[in-house]
């Protein structure tokens, strides 16, 4: 018997029994030692402790010498834990994730005991220890109907050993070239800025997770998984976010013909739309009449599951998605490599006939005139134009911009246009100088691949020049940076940053939009792999269990484990 045990005696429902106040004469007799039990009460037949009359005509105490309702219920046991994936084992070969004194976790353990379905449980919840024990304790009320059909109630603690066992996806994982599925995502473009992008959407859902290995492709990247349903969640993953078309193929591997089974290896070849933001485009002609004659010369504005284009001389915007797209396709006549850097030399914002500015949304028309970067000092050619950048130009600010008047256009659509109704110079987006910017950022990103990697010593210095015009984008657009994890970098030091080198205004990340990194505390109390987190979800230290769990833990308890 356990000295903390706390036991409680009810009388069974039906009797209808009350304790009656001790008269004087009563008193006196159970003073003297009267054999005979005082009127409205009764002696116990084992301490003759005075007690209000029960069926077992014994007190609580004399109940729990001679009975325990405990058991046959263990007070100690064993959970699985992967260090891998976070998860715990719930036999026989299913792993559920479950966060520390949670109503998972709590449920997890109730349906390890066995024995309680035999009595009736009345609360359970988590007494807290520290994380790096190694050992999880829950604290069970139960009740019994014992001797003569009156009910006790007991309290006790099961404690539970974490021991460290690796799951089956962790061992695919570990091995590397045991996979059933893969996904072979391609964009046909010569950079990789929206793969860098996708990688930060995938860190920041954990879309990864169910990876086996990732190998980073010179066109794109492959995803090893080692289910076809994990290779297929990652595809709606990120069809939900860019446009792209998705072929299947299987390959035979064995095959049993007795008992008609097979083993596939199955592809998933998806192509991301060769269009990117700030892209210069020249719409399909058949598309450009079914968006309502809009020019065919437009501005990608943003990408997603559709694409956004628009008419940076009228402000007018159009919607593609990706069936349409690939119904009549189109390719870029301008990337962010082929800008040429201007600088503003006046600007006037276009008014309509009323007096307002034409505007449409964040975007204002404009008037400008600019020269290129490069001609100052050797001649005074200037290009008059227009432009969606009214609210952000001034005068003397770089913009980037594409030189239809040099530029070498090779497009089937674009050929059959003629280009010399369309203004000298098409503005893209505003530029900010180099020297404006700090070359030792506050802050970095998490990778899943490594963002240099190449064979070649030219594809390393591409990939590099790309991984920075990626982490450019995303300290002028604070749009695009609220959609992806910015983590604070421990090695910044404030001294590292040169006077030349201070961040402009618009340049400059928040501290609210930073994380802090940090490593994931596994059960086990080891210093794990850093891991990609949401900003919502941090590790759980300690909290309250209880009665808040009760309802979870009698769920566990009257229903069978599943498993």
């Amino acid at each position: 018997m356990m000295d903390s045990q706390d036991d409680t005696f009810d009388l069974p429902a039906g009797y209808g029994l009350e304790a009656a106040a001790l008269t004087p004469a009563t008193a006196a007799g159970a003073s003297a030692g009267a054999s005979s039990a005082p009127t409205g009460g009764m002696l116990c037949c084992e301490c003759g402790v005075l007690i209000p009359p029960n069926p077992s005509a014994m007190c609580a105490n004399c109940i729990r010498s001679r009975v325990d309702i405990t058991e046959g219920i263990p007070k100690q046991g064993v959970i699985y834990f992967c260090r891998g994936c976070d998860r715990y084992l719930q036999p026989p070969n299913q792993w559920v994730v479950a966060d520390l004194e949670s109503r998972e976790l709590l449920s997890l353990c109730l349906k390890r005991l066995k024995g309680l379905s035999k009595v009736r449980m009345v609360d359970a919840g988590f007494i807290w220890t520290e994380p790096h024990s190694r050992r999880v304790k829950v604290k069970i009320t139960i009740q019994k109907e014992v001797i003569g059909g009156a009910i006790l109630q007991q309290v006790f603690v099961v404690e539970f050993v974490v021991n460290h066992q690796m799951c089956e996806d962790c061992h695919r994982r570990e091995a590397k070239d045991t996979w059933t599925a893969v996904l072979q995502l391609r964009q046909k473009v010569k950079h990789k800025k929206t793969f860098f992008y996708l990688e930060q959407l995938i860190i920041k859902h954990r879309a990864q997770r169910d990876c086996v290995n990732i190998t980073a492709r010179p066109d794109g990247v492959d995803f090893y998984f080692g289910s076809r349903t994990h290779a297929k969640r990652l595809v709606e993953f990120l069809s939900a976010r860019t446009p792209l078309r998705v072929k299947t193929s299987e390959r035979l591997i064995s095959a049993d013909i007795q008992n008609a089974t097979a083993n596939f290896k199955h592809s998933f070849s998806t192509e991301i739309a060769p269009i990117c933001r700030d892209d210069v485009v020249c719409l399909h002609p058949g598309l450009a009449k079914k968006l309502g004659g809009i020019s065919p010369i437009l501005l990608c504005d943003n990408v997603g599951s559709l694409l956004h284009f628009m008419d940076p001389f009228t402000l007018q915007v159009c919607e593609v998605s990706a069936e349409n797209y690939w119904r009549k396709p189109f390719n870029s006549i301008c990337t962010h490599k082929q800008h040429t850097e201007y600088v503003v030399m006046d600007i006037e914002i276009v008014k309509d006939k009323s007096g307002q500015r034409v505007v449409n949304g964040k975007n204002a028309l404009a008037e400008v005139t600019v020269a290129r970067v490069r001609d100052l000092g050797t001649n005074d050619t200037q290009f008059m134009t227009r432009t969606h950048l009214g609210n952000i130009l001034q005068v003397g600010d770089n913009v980037w911009g594409f030189d239809v008047q040099t530029g070498n256009v090779n497009d089937e659509h674009a050929n059959r246009l003629n280009l010399s109704n369309l203004p000298d110079v098409i503005l893209v987006k505003k530029s900010y100088s180099d020297k404006r910017r700090q070359r030792r950022r506050k802050w970095k990103l998490k990778n899943i691949t490594n963002p240099l990697e190449g064979n070649k010593k030219k594809e390393m210095e591409q990939a590099e020049q790309d991984y920075e015009n990626f982490l450019q984008d995303l300290e002028e657009d604070p749009e695009l940076r609220a959609t992806v994890n910015i983590y604070k970098d421990s090695a910044y030091t404030p001294g590292s940053a040169t006077p030349s080198e201070v961040d402009d205004e618009e340049l400059r990340v928040s501290l609210e939009e930073m994380l802090d990194e940090f490593d994931d505390l596994d059960v086990g109390g080891e210093k794990g792999e850093k891991k990609e987190e949401s900003s919502a979800k941090r590790v759980r230290i300690n909290g309250g269990g209880g009665g808040g769990a009760a309802a979870a833990a009698t769920a566990a308890t009257a229903e069978p484990s599943s498993a």
